[in-house]
């Protein structure tokens, strides 16, 4: 993400009009429910654009975070914030990073909709993937320790940690290919797109042989990590909104597609200068990500690349169906509309290396 990204998502602002909510009756869960919790209770929003609201729960002693489904009518499996209370809770006690739970809400008396309540983990978020701010001699080991949270990931049992019934197992290439295809074939506001329309024909014929589940996070990005206030470490990982059970390589194709990702879209590394900033190069971070999984290489690379950038550019094809509904109005909005082909011509791209 630009500096842009940056002032547009980090820190908090007043809570926006059509998501306030009692905030006495918060007050007063949280005293049952929350381990420690004293008041008086000041809640801010947090900027950044989560499809769950996110708020910033303020005391004299400490914050929380809480996230909330949206007030009002819900589509189905949408929204589902227990499913990330779920997981975050699993990977909590496997000593995984992430922010500790203290507490789910499914009573939608209390502030209008489901929430829970984490911990406020404090470090440094970079929006920006060529990691500004640091020396050149420190961001190898931000690098490392990205890839290294990545595997860490993928090496966990789910059965083991209560999460084998987290997604459906197997066909995963298929069961998303065919979701998408039909999500951008269906949105006729946003029209059609000959790079896409070849990608919908070709993608299924190309999805590599054999079969492999994790936990994957859906959304793996420099971004959505924190790290230490001082340390190359990754503390907490953010935003288990599209985790579930699925295919390693494709959630990890997505976390190095920022590679070849223009950094105006979304947190990218395109047309960076990566001897000068002493970023390792796509390969040396694919292969370290292979050892530490017990990989000798990925064969099929250029696939689930070209399956993460059509992914990217179907959601881009909704976001630009909505703008042109009039559903979706913010300048943010619009910006990633004429995104859209960039990123059908960029899958197609990856598609074309495909042997």
């Amino acid at each position: 993400m630009n500096a842009l990204g940056q002032d547009a998502n980090a820190g908090t602002t007043a809570v926006r009009e059509g998501l306030r909510f009692d905030e006495q009756a918060l007050a007063g869960w949280l005293s049952t429910h929350v381990d420690g919790f004293k008041g008086p209770l000041r809640v801010e929003q947090f900027k950044g654009g989560q499809s769950n609201p996110t708020y910033k729960l303020v005391t004299p002693g400490r914050s929380y975070v809480m996230r909330r489904k949206p007030p009002g009518p819900l589509l189905k499996g949408a929204h589902a914030v227990e499913r990330e209370a779920r997981v975050l809770t699993a990977l909590g006690r496997a000593d995984f990073p992430v922010p500790h739970v203290h507490g789910l809400c499914t009573d939608d008396t209390i502030i209008g909709s489901w929430f829970y309540v984490m911990e406020m983990v404090e470090g440094r978020i970079f929006w920006d993937a060529t990691f500004p701010g640091l020396d050149r001699a420190e961001r190898p080991a931000y690098f490392d320790a990205m890839n290294d949270t990545m595997a860490r990931l993928h090496r966990l049992d789910a059965d083991a940690l209560g999460l084998g019934d987290y997604g459906r197992a197997g066909n995963y290439f298929e069961r998303q290919i065919a979701r998408w295809s039909r999500q951008y074939q269906e949105d006729t506001d946003a029209g059609r797109n000959p790079d896409m329309d070849m990608l919908v024909e070709r993608l299924p014929a190309l999805i590599p042989a054999g079969e492999e589940s994790a936990i994957v996070h859906g959304d793996f990005r420099c971004d959505n990590m924190i790290f230490h206030p001082t340390e190359p470490r990754v503390v907490a990982v953010l935003d288990w909104e599209l985790s579930t059970l699925g295919h390693p390589l494709a959630d990890f194709a997505y976390h190095a597609m920022m590679y070849q990702m223009p950094p105006d879209i979304v947190a990218g590394l395109a047309g960076a200068d990566l001897a000068a900033l002493n970023i390792p190069v796509e390969a040396d971070y694919v292969q370290a990500y292979c050892r530490r999984t017990g990989r000798s290489d990925i064969p099929s690379w250029d696939f689930y690349v070209a399956f993460n950038f059509f992914r990217l550019a179907a959601i881009f094809h909704g976001i630009k169906g909505r703008v042109a509904r009039g559903t979706a109005s913010s300048a943010h909005a619009r910006e990633r509309a004429t995104s859209f082909p960039r990123l059908a011509s960029l899958a197609r791209q990856s598609l074309e290396k495909c042997r």
